[in-house]
């Protein structure tokens, strides 16, 4: 019988009841124990149910990965995905089962293959597919009381509402201790995944690095091609978008940061390269 740490987030976009989700990891055959998403985020294993553990399961938005994966790699454990939050935005990127709970449990349980990816951190704050400043920040904060009653298309009509009222800000980034660009900006993406906005991707964010994607300032109107690039690909080939990689990335200026879908303050703005997760996908 397998033995999981089950991390059931309440407060993620279709709600979670642990105790179900245990319950039906038990049928399954799994022997799951429940660790509070509030217990996450110290430097060891969350009490005596680490002793053993064979696979961490995280049941919540995007938010909930970072943290959970964290746990998994400090384990050294394959990390299994429940996607029940609202963008489900790494789910969506790896393929997994989007609103079929059975086939997600199911996989959690029974799957054997894994997909590995970084780990980042925007400060302290562990994440898996991007932190942004600009454009992101004011579409989040925009969409947060929409994602009830609009689902995913909450993030769209965010990002409209940024794309026609939000302005440039100010920023320095460096790469590695040099510096890659300070002017104004619409957007600073740093990249884990790259899969973040319901739907919208950095396709061209590849393992082994951050990736960095810096939206210069310009004309408004530019903003619709910029979007296009992030639904279907090519944004780093785009004029005005400047792209560059490494293991630590700093942006000086902006105050809050898009942190997989939750708005924080990212200490001076820096953000490190951590280890590699296996992801439960098949």
């Amino acid at each position: 019988m397998m033995r999981m740490l089950l991390i059931a987030n309440p407060a993620s976009g279709s709600g979670v009841d642990a105790d179900t989700m245990s319950s039906r990891l038990k049928k399954l055959g799994a022997d799951p124990v429940l660790v509070p998403a509030k217990d996450l985020g110290g430097r060891h294993p969350v009490g005596p149910g680490a002793d053993g553990a064979q696979r961490v399961v995280a049941a919540g938005g995007d938010g909930t990965l970072g943290p959970a994966a964290e746990l998994a790699a400090r384990l050294d454990v394959p990390l299994a995905v429940v996607p029940t939050g609202t963008a489900n935005d790494l789910a969506r990127a790896l393929g997994l089962p989007l609103d079929d709970l059975d086939a997600a449990l199911t996989l959690a349980v029974t799957g054997t293959r894994t997909r590995l990816v970084d780990l980042a951190h925007a400060g302290p704050t562990p994440f898996l597919n991007a932190a942004s400043a600009g454009l992101s920040v004011h579409a989040t904060q925009r969409a947060e009381p929409l994602k009830r009653p609009l689902g995913p298309l909450a993030y769209a009509a965010g990002a409209l509402h940024a794309g026609l009222r939000a302005t440039p800000v100010g920023v320095r980034v460096g790469v590695d201790d040099e510096p890659v660009y300070v002017g104004a900006a619409w957007q600073v993406i740093v990249a884990g995944t790259g899969a973040f906005g319901g739907g919208s991707e950095f396709d061209e964010a590849e393992p082994g690095a951050l990736d960095v994607a810096v939206l210069t300032g310009g004309p408004r109107l530019g903003l619709v091609r910029r979007a296009y690039g992030m639904r279907k690909g090519g944004l780093a080939a785009q004029p005005g978008v400047l792209h560059a990689r490494g293991s630590t990335v700093t942006v000086a200026g902006p105050r809050r940061f898009n942190v997989d879908g939750d708005v924080r303050e990212v200490p001076e703005g820096r953000f490190t390269l951590g280890p590699r997760v296996g992801i439960v996908v098949a």
